[in-house]
């Protein structure tokens, strides 16, 4: 089985009929290898399907037109082997709906130079013959992704893989259901928004529950549940004995366990992929969850803090895209400094950061929280693994959306924290703090993110692509005036694209 179960991309490979019968039976029986290869390799996680080669504007506009209807195809791969005039495929791609991969390749890797003749030129045309695709695709204004190279190339399979896990982002997007309990922390600008205009460029629906809603549920979870639940934790976390004999913390650690499992039960019965909360709006329930959230998260879920539903999206789509890689994905903020030889970053929240970017085994305690309400409150604590990582921020700024991208390399504290009651990751910015720090308010990016190990700032960059919205890093080239420079080329390139 591959990582996403059934879900596939299709190869559809163009040609005409000019070439004759032999030709074409040949380029159908290429096209079906590579897709069984791309199947193969462990490089793709995804199945690729070779659909009949298409030779006509009639049979291009059918298999754009299944693709769209299809619920396991999430993008296509688009591929001349002969060459195939493109006038063909105005109609189809002008209705076509999915993301597609414009793969620049040949069946053969080397020439055969003593042997080439005619025959092998007219079947092997990708070189002209995707240069003619190529142009109206341009011509009809398409966002597309074009790999180059050899199919069987394992760089050219990472780039494959790499464009998959953002088409199923996408589709992920397109089918995203997020569940918001409670609304805003009041008086906050950027994890506010305008949903329709989300849900229109997106595809994701974000809708509202009351803290009843929620609470009736919760309050259904039964007693055995909870002790099943308690013996999944010390199995899973490095728990004090002391803890397990204290009365009033294994009554909190309890606390969460039903929380856990009625958020579950709520959110599996929506058919929800994330949700948010909100520690100013939690009337009905025993406290603001801790331990619940972070597990959901781990499970898959997305989050967004106070309300955050932007991020909650973004969390949920970015687990998607990095499914079964060993990088984590988690809700995140940029939450205070640390200024010395090398300036550096403590990200954190209250309580919900993802142990799936943790570095070892997380330790499940008790402590007080006093933001909002003033519990006992049972949280997973860990710092974040070492390694290159993103800090991604979707922001709404009023007729459009931007995405900021911000490349990291988190580091392993040179010193304990012993004293701080919450998980946490310690990065430095690229180029540096100064840099891009200043760079990120310049683009309007928010004190929240979705901070990740699992996918790389061009997939990031292609989301974007795809969703039609404009999407800025910040990386190790990357000047505050170049920034700045950046941001009102694309405000004018937008305000002529989009209109206001």
């Amino acid at each position: 089985m591959k990582t996403y179960g059934e879900k596939e991309v299709w190869l559809v490979t163009g040609s005409q009929h000019l070439y004759g019968p032999g030709v074409l039976q040949q380029v159908a029986a290429n096209s079906a290898h590579i897709a069984e290869q791309l199947t193969g390799s462990p490089n793709i996680p995804i199945r690729i399907v070779a659909k009949d080669v298409v030779k006509s504007p009639g049979e291009i506009l059918s298999v754009c037109q299944a693709a769209n209807s299809d619920a396991n195809c999430v993008g296509l791969i688009l591929w001349m082997h002969t060459f195939s005039p493109a006038k063909m495929w105005i109609a189809g791609l002008s209705v076509l709906s999915k993301p597609y991969m414009h793969l620049h390749t040949q069946f053969n890797a080397e020439l055969p130079f003593a042997d080439i003749d005619m025959h092998f030129m007219n079947l092997n045309q990708s070189a002209h013959g995707d240069r003619e695709f190529g142009h109206v695709s341009t011509r009809l204004k398409q966002e597309r992704k074009v790999v180059v190279g050899h199919w069987a190339a394992p760089a050219v399979q990472l780039e494959i893989d790499s464009w998959c896990r953002v088409a199923m982002g996408w589709h992920e997007s397109r089918n995203l259901r997020v569940a918001r309990f409670g609304d805003n922390m009041r008086q906050v600008a950027v994890t506010d928004g305008d949903k329709v205009a989300a849900q229109i460029q997106f595809g994701y629906e974000v809708h509202a529950y009351g803290l009843g809603d929620l609470q009736k549920v919760v309050d259904a979870v039964t007693d055995e549940q909870v002790a099943r639940q308690i013996a999944v934790y010390q199995e899973a976390y490095e728990i004090a004995p002391s803890m397990l004999g204290d009365a009033h913390q294994m009554e909190m650690i309890e606390n969460e366990a039903r929380l856990e499992l009625g958020m579950l039960a709520f959110l599996q019965d929506g058919g929800f992929g994330a949700f948010t909360n909100c520690f100013e709006n939690l009337t009905g329930l025993t406290n603001l969850p801790g331990l619940a959230t972070q597990r959901l998260m781990a499970q898959g879920y997305g989050y967004g803090g106070e309300g955050d539903w932007k991020t909650a999206a973004m969390v949920r789509i970015a687990k998607v895209m990095s499914k079964g890689r060993p990088g984590g994905s988690s809700f995140m903020e940029d939450y205070t400094y640390h200024f010395g030889v090398v300036d550096q970053v403590l990200g954190a929240h209250m309580l919900e950061v993802c142990p799936s970017i943790a570095a070892a085994r997380p330790k499940l305690e008790v402590h007080l929280h006093t933001i909002g309400c003033r519990n006992d409150i049972a949280r997973l604590l860990f710092t974040g693994k070492a390694g290159p990582a993103l800090c991604i921020s979707l922001i709404d700024l009023g007729n459009r959306f931007r995405m900021i991208i911000s490349e990291v390399d988190t580091v392993t504290p040179e010193h304990e924290l012993p004293k701080l009651p919450v998980a946490k990751a310690l990065w430095q910015p690229r180029p540096n703090l100064q840099v891009a720090a200043a760079a990120w308010i310049h683009a309007g990016g928010a004190h929240h993110s979705t901070y990740t190990q699992g996918i790389t700032a061009e997939e990031a960059q292609d989301f974007a692509d795809i969703a039609g919205i404009e999407a800025v890093v910040i990386g190790a080239g990357t000047s505050v005036r170049g920034m700045k420079t950046d941001l009102r080329h694309n405000a004018a390139y937008y305000h002529l694209k989009d209109g206001v």
